[in-house]
């Protein structure tokens, strides 16, 4: 077109292709915030895009599941988005045009929009190492995480080369900025200032409110779309927004139970429950429904040996040459199992540690949200703890880490431990530490050092040791097993395998062993991702009881829950005790078989061969057992059971 009619031209009429719908739709100093927006949307198409790639194999391929996933995937990234742009909508509303014209302002914006390039990418990259670590995007354990700034900062610095990904992040970012510049510049030019200028106050308070409305419309109005259009636990990971599933997991780090989930009267739930509660060799201490604590009876004389349990971090059953694995990872802990009693049917309570301690120590099945290890007012409770201490035991916790992480160091000096961790422990005592704590050596040497002190003194002596070594970054004292420190999980296992048997050796040296039960059990799997709703393999682990001589070597293939471990121990001690404990003795014949998974908000319940899900949205799901190997679960929809579910 001639310069000379152009110029005749209305101004909206001489925008380019590109730029002629943000003029129709957004006030002109409001396409700043839409090309935030827009910029928002790509990097999370971006990051969906490589992540479904990574999760190729675990979804259906199908047009139809690719369109929902990225469907649903856009409404979440806009959700998101909206959020994120309250603040630059109220900036926008009140800030005058001389103020966004000035030469401070464009020296401001120009870095700041670059800022929130790279933050995106930063989030890209922090999605990706998340999902690499746990298959799913940033949730629960995201924002506890976020607590601990020390312990997860440290961890990704020693597991990940961060220099140089940080350093590809600001490349990328700044050949983005380049690309947007132009952009930026026509946004901010004079002329396209001053039609914001004649648009007045009016204008730009509608434009704000509009985008100051959707976020709320998104906030009461959405309800879990990609929960209802897909099944594939991955494929509904992948159709959310890691940064929208923070602030919901943060949202929900506290439920209340009977306001998001399916529940009946108290009076017809207890009385449900004591038949399920009571064995034989016990009797309720009282008649009223709501009385729930037994008095157990043991079948011997009662035994009172020293007890070590040794919670062995992220042990997955699927590790051990005992449940079929062909690697020889687990040599030694394969000869305990066999030497020991082995329980190959036991599943953990949840994906985190703080959740196996709560389930061993308070026989608590998992509730919604923190565990109670995490929460406040958890001191003096009926617990592990509380039991040996009546007898006159020494209880201690030996953790190789700084015990404040979790709140470990709190729960359990406020019931009934001595505390000692990483704090606790001389420079001469410490051949080898990463960000998580000492190697598992360093924490066998300083539990023997205070068995042989409660030995001394004469007293019976409950050890509570909680393992880091298995954890990433996998990092460990190099010569000591076959694979190198820091090439993956398998080097993990295999040296706490040899720290183990190490630890076992060394024991027997001492005078207490022949007096001591060691009980091994893993806190959770070390992975928790899957394609159903709860990865029924992903909850099993091993459990072993070991005491030569005074506990026979055996298998047992019940199935049962980490919340059975004590009360099966009190068992096989014959002790007589008055218990609270909602866990069962797994030996006795008369024992229910069923076991309890959990994520932070869906709970399940394995019983007869049937998983019973009960969700935050007051309803439940029933799958099939069909098929469950180390590797993998096949589950199918069930027809309803009405009594698994009140059960449940």
């Amino acid at each position: 077109m001639p310069k000379s009619l152009l110029a005749h031209c209305p101004r909206t009429v001489r925008l380019s292709a590109i730029r002629l719908p943000f003029s129709l739709v957004v006030p002109p100093r409001f396409q700043l915030l839409a090309l935030a927006l827009l910029l928002h949307a790509g990097i999370s198409l971006a990051t969906r895009l490589a992540l479904t790639m990574q999760s190729w194999s675990q979804i259906d391929h199908s047009p139809l599941t690719l369109l929902t996933i990225f469907g649903i995937g856009l409404f979440y990234d806009l959700a998101s988005g909206l959020y994120l742009a309250i603040p630059l909508a109220l900036y926008l509303l009140v800030t005058p045009r001389r103020l966004l014209q000035s030469r401070w302002h464009r020296l401001v914006l120009y870095p700041a929009f670059f800022a929130f390039i790279y933050a995106l990418g930063f989030l890209a990259m922090a999605e990706w190492l998340f999902w690499d670590e746990f298959g799913v995007r940033f949730n629960f354990i995201a924002v506890d995480y976020l607590v601990y700034t020390h312990e997860v900062i440290g961890n990704i610095t020693e597991s990940y080369p961060i220099p140089k990904l940080l350093t590809g992040i600001g490349i990328a970012s700044a050949l983005l900025f380049l690309v947007l510049r132009p952009r930026l510049e026509r946004i901010v030019a004079k002329e396209r200032l001053a039609a914001d200028d004649v648009a007045r106050l009016r204008q730009r308070t509608v434009a704000a409110f509009v985008f100051l409305l959707l976020p709320l419309l998104a906030f009461f109005g959405v309800s879990s779309p990609a929960d209802a259009a897909v099944r594939n636990r991955y494929e509904k990971e992948l159709a959310e927004n890691g940064l929208y599933q923070l602030f919901a997991a943060f949202r929900g780090n506290s439920l209340d139970y009977r306001t998001f989930y399916l529940n009946i009267d108290d009076k017809t739930a207890l009385a449900g429950l004591r038949p399920l509660l009571r064995q034989g060799n016990s009797r309720f201490a009282g008649q009223k429904p709501e009385e729930l604590t037994r008095i157990v009876t043991g079948t011997g004389a009662e035994e009172r040996p020293n007890v070590v349990f040794v919670m062995v971090e992220s042990l997955s059953a699927e590790y051990l040459g005992s449940f079929g694995n062909q690697e020889g990872l687990t040599p030694n802990l394969d000869r305990i199992a066999g030497q020991g009693l082995l329980f190959k049917s036991l599943y953990a309570t949840g994906t985190r540690t703080v959740r196996g301690m709560e389930a061993v120590t308070l026989s608590e099945p998992p509730t919604p949200g923190q565990a109670i290890v995490r929460r406040p007012n958890n001191d003096h409770l009926f617990s592990l703890g509380a039991l040996f201490k009546e007898r006159g035991y020494d209880t201690k916790f030996l953790y190789g880490g700084f015990g404040y992480f979790d709140n470990m160091n709190a729960y359990f000096g406020g019931n009934g431990f001595q505390v000692i961790d990483r704090s606790d422990l001389q420079a001469n005592e410490i051949t080898f530490a990463n960000i998580w704590g000492v190697c598992d050596e360093d924490l066998y040497r300083r539990a023997l050092k205070e068995f042989d002190a409660s030995h001394a003194q004469g007293k019976p002596f409950l050890g509570y040791l909680m393992t880091t070594s298995n954890h990433r970054p996998f990092t460990y004292p190099e010569g000591k097993v076959d694979i190198p420190s820091h090439t993956g999980r398998n080097g993990g296992v295999k040296y706490t395998d040899y720290a183990i048997s190490r630890f076992i050796e060394e024991a027997r040296q001492h005078p207490w062993f022949r007096n001591t039960v060691f009980v091994i059990v893993a806190d959770h799997c070390a992975g928790s991702a899957g394609s159903q709703e709860l990865p029924v393999h992903r909850y099993h682990i091993p459990l072993i009881f070991y005491a030569p001589g005074r506990i026979a070597p055996g298998i047992n293939t019940t199935l049962a829950s980490q919340i059975d471990v004590v009360p099966t121990l009190l068992g096989l001690l014959h002790w007589n005790y008055e218990t609270k404990l909602f866990g069962q003795d797994i030996l006795r014949p008369d024992f229910i078989p069923r076991a309890f998974i959990s994520t932070y908000q869906r709970l399940g319940y394995i019983r007869n061969g049937c998983l019973t899900i009960l969700n935050e949205r007051q309803s439940v799901s029933q799958y099939r057992i069909k098929e469950e190997t180390m590797q993998n679960s096949v589950l199918e929809r069930a027809p309803e059971q009405p009594e698994l579910i009140r059960e449940a």
